[in-house]
């Protein structure tokens, strides 16, 4: 059984930094690209950065390029996104997605409906 869980959410100030975690089980982390979506009240469920397998080519929405990075540990079987610049424009629900179909970083963040999506953790940037 294919198991998400996200951890690391919380309320950080503007100009803020966060790092959230997705421990994966039942999957190797290596085999499939993975990645972060994001979704807010209102608007478009939005996949902000996703890694690929093997190589570990990434793919950044125009949205966090430059502020977001994301890392994976395959001995931990874990996924991270490290947020650095936070604006209260990143407020969301972070889910960790995977689909064993895929193996593009860019294929999967353009994914609407990715295979696997884990139940997430609440973002809250404000003052």
């Amino acid at each position: 059984q294919v198991q998400l869980v996200e951890s690391g959410g919380g309320l950080v100030q503007p100009g803020g930094s966060l790092r959230v975690s997705c421990s994966v089980s039942g999957l190797p982390l290596d085999n499939y690209a993975i990645g972060w979506f994001r979704e807010a009240p209102g608007k478009e469920r939005e996949g902000v950065s996703c890694i690929a397998p093997l190589d570990g080519t990434t793919y950044y929405s125009d949205s966090v390029r430059g502020r977001f990075t994301i890392s994976r540990d395959n001995a931990k079987n874990t996924v991270f996104l490290e947020m650095n610049s936070l604006q209260p424009e990143d407020t969301a629900v972070y889910h960790c997605a995977t689909d064993r179909r895929i193996y593009s970083a860019h294929y999967l963040c353009t994914w609407k409906t990715p295979e696997y999506l884990g139940p997430g953790t609440q973002v809250t940037i404000s003052s």
